[in-house]
């Protein structure tokens, strides 16, 4: 499917369609059944994540530069690499009168405060202890055990992913006045996408809903929207591996393999009546197409257009969110 020349099975990505109105598409409200969608979240939730969070994109916290300040469920994290690359993790407060870590500054691999000086290295110091960090390629990950409040586990729980060298990645970070599973929630409607999305998706239609936790994925085909009338069309399978974590795959057409991993990160504690939560998404893309080599070598030009597709679908998403916690946090549906 590479190339024109000497290979019978090549086929042109892109499919025309004609033009069609909004409001002419099947209804999809019988079928995204608000238990079934309940149900579904309910399974993700008690899915062990280990204590991980997902807390951003790896390339944000660079070799030798500034650290970088998170909050998680209400807990400050700093984040830095010292010049070989190590990353490292801990509590954004300095252990000596409180400042804030993030503001501080790297000198050879070390972390120092800039109010009085002290040094960290990245190991235990004087009530100073770090969290397990992980990087893997695309995202960051910190464990928080007094967070999760789970069995703590070694590494997180990273969905599979194309083969490293052969994608485009892009992540893109937007906060919402939500819970996590309120985010899990509009992922796992898929029913809502040509509706809500009509610039962006076409043609959608969910071939197989979930059954029970043995067989736990959404079935979707769909049609991505270039302009108007070219769309590239797809089979997608939506799982949820996670309390936090909902993973799309391209399974079928151009881009399979493909993934688009959507993280919902609590932001502030569990006691706060006015939730804020991270979504963390990556993008990772891949062909077989000829032509995608090119795509990889322009890729940081790239991203920043993956990211504003994706602003443009979270702005509605985190809408779709914020009025489901809205409606669960009045008593108008089930916590």
């Amino acid at each position: 499917m590479t190339d024109r020349r000497g290979r019978t099975g090549w086929t042109p990505p892109l499919r025309r369609r004609g033009p069609s109105a909004w409001a002419t598409q099947r209804p999809t409200w019988q079928e995204a059944r608000p238990a079934l969608i309940a149900d579904a979240v309910k399974r993700a939730s008690l899915r062990p994540a280990g204590n991980w969070f997902v807390v951003g994109a790896a390339r944000d916290v660079r070799a030798g530069g500034p650290p970088r300040g998170r909050t998680v469920g209400g807990v400050e994290v700093v984040l830095w690499r010292s010049d070989s690359g190590e990353l490292h993790a801990g509590p954004g407060a300095c252990p000596h009168l409180g400042a804030p870590l993030r503001d501080g500054r790297v000198a050879c691999g070390t972390l120092v405060c800039h109010w009085h000086g002290l040094a960290l290295d990245g190991e235990a110091f004087a009530g100073w202890d770090p969290y397990p960090v992980h990087d893997d390629g695309v995202l960051i990950w910190v464990r928080l055990d007094a967070v999760g409040d789970e069995e703590p586990r070694a590494s997180p729980p990273v969905p599979e992913r194309p083969v490293a060298g052969s994608a485009v990645d892009a992540v893109f970070v937007a906060v919402g006045r939500c819970e996590p599973q309120d985010v899990v929630a509009n992922r796992l409607d898929p029913w809502h996408g040509s509706w809500f999305h009509p610039y962006a998706f076409a043609d959608l239609k969910v071939v197989r809903a979930p059954v029970d936790e043995e067989d736990d994925t959404f079935v979707v085909d769909v049609s991505f929207r270039v302009t108007n009338r070219l769309v590239v069309p797809v089979r997608a399978e939506f799982t949820a591996s996670g309390p936090r974590t909902v993973l799309m795959r391209i399974t079928r057409g151009d881009g399979a393999t493909s993934v688009v991993e959507t993280h919902a990160t609590p932001l502030t504690a569990p006691t706060d009546d006015q939730p804020l939560t991270a979504v963390v998404e990556a993008v990772v893309a891949t062909s077989d197409r000829r032509g995608f080599a090119l795509a990889r070598a322009v890729a940081p030009a790239l991203r920043p257009l993956m990211r504003r597709t994706a602003a443009r679908l979270w702005r509605d998403d985190l809408a779709y969110a914020e009025r489901r916690w809205a409606l669960r946090s009045a008593g108008r549906l089930p916590a």
